[in-house]
């Protein structure tokens, strides 16, 4: 049998790559954010393990690289920030400002 989204494109996206349509779509998929139970780990060509959260748009499967700088922009979400915008363009979700704590759990991750 046949899984339903076997034929979705599959794409990894870093936070670097991330565009408002993408996150628009994570906030919406997960509100309150997300959760151990939400992340999905793999290898990927070189072998590495990955932790990403999955939102699937009509033919694309997106798997978003989990980070402290990704948690960061999703709670601080406002939909007005990017309506200058593209919605696929990468440049318009910028780095968020980190404390110096929240800096050292994102290395953790890298």
């Amino acid at each position: 049998m046949k899984r339903k989204d076997a034929n979705l494109k599959r794409v990894i996206v870093d936070f670097k790559k991330l565009t408002p349509e993408i996150l628009a779509l994570l906030v919406e998929k997960y509100p309150d954010g997300y959760d151990d139970d939400n992340i999905i780990t793999f290898r990927n060509a070189n072998n590495e393990i990955v932790e990403a959260v999955e939102v699937t748009t009509e033919d694309t499967k997106y798997l978003v690289k989990v980070s402290t700088k990704l948690e960061v922009t999703m709670e601080n979400y406002d939909e007005d920030d990017y309506e200058d915008f593209d919605n696929d363009d990468p440049d318009a979700v910028q780095d968020p400002e980190l404390s110096s704590e929240d800096e050292d759990d994102d290395m953790d991750l890298d």
